[in-house]
């Protein structure tokens, strides 16, 4: 075994320990705060980053981190940093709807080179590393084979603090729905790029993430057979617009989400 494949084993046993507090907590009253007019934070969120950063931190001495909660930043830094999303989803989380992921990449040499998102109260977690393929509970996962917008499942998140951004949402939402089978709106972009590379979903777009939302995710679509990149078609930025899709739909979805000219004038 391989150092990589390793730290990956040793990932993938922390993010699923880590999911016994959210289990735990789910059904207890929450102690929720605003740190923005909707972005929510609860002592669940403090409890698993801090499990994760002392457990990572022990699997891999030495490094960094960039986390949501208590180690945010604008980019990682360092030779090993893990990205993590203690709770992404936690507005999911307080209103008890599942799709509540915990996502951890590590970023290695100017890239992601391994992601694991668990997906606790559905009992999933996918895993990937670079170069070595995308996994679902052990099983190997592919993103869709559908080359047609008509019938592409697209998924798309709007972020916490949209002031300003309400024309850009909506005129994109106004070029996507009617062109494909439909639009949903999971609430954790984790999830929701975790979908994309195991097929549930076809195409995944959204702008205002930070690193830790799409580190782990993007990967995984990536190992799936997929690709990935800014929303005009160029290469994936952390913290940047994205555009995960399953490869075939990917410059047909590059065309409708791109601003048309005339928008840009007015």
């Amino acid at each position: 075994m391989d150092e990589l494949e390793g730290l990956l084993r040793g990932c993938v046993g922390i993010v699923s320990e880590a999911g016994n507090i959210i289990r735990e907590a789910w059904n207890r009253p929450r102690n929720i705060r605003f740190k923005g007019a909707t972005d929510l934070v609860t002592e669940t969120d403090v409890a698993v980053e801090s499990f994760l950063v002392e457990r990572l931190g022990r699997l891999l001495p030495g490094s960094e981190f960039l986390a949501e909660e208590g180690h945010a930043g604008a980019a990682p830094t360092g030779s090993n940093c893990w990205i993590i999303d203690p709770v992404d989803g936690t507005t999911n989380f307080v209103h008890h709807i599942p799709q509540v992921g915990i996502s951890v990449g590590l970023w290695r040499g100017g890239e992601v080179v391994l992601g694991v998102i668990g997906v606790p109260m559905l009992d999933e977690c996918y895993w990937a590393r670079k170069g070595g393929g995308a996994f679902l509970s052990g099983k190997p996962v592919a993103v869709s084979s559908e080359d047609r917008l008509v019938g592409a499942l697209v998924g798309t998140g709007f972020p916490c603090d949209s002031d300003g951004q309400i024309g850009a949402l909506t005129g994109r939402m106004g070029r996507v729905l009617p062109a494909t089978q439909g639009v949903r709106r999971i609430g954790a972009a984790s999830v929701d790029l975790a979908y994309v590379a195991c097929g549930r979903l076809d195409a995944f777009y959204e702008a205002g993430l930070k690193p830790w939302d799409m580190a782990a995710g993007c990967l995984l679509v990536e190992e799936a057979g997929g690709r990935v990149s800014d929303m005009d078609g160029g290469p994936m930025r952390l913290g940047a617009p994205v555009l995960a899709t399953n490869g075939r739909l990917h410059d047909a979805m590059t065309a409708l989400l791109r601003e048309p000219a005339w928008s840009k004038s007015s």
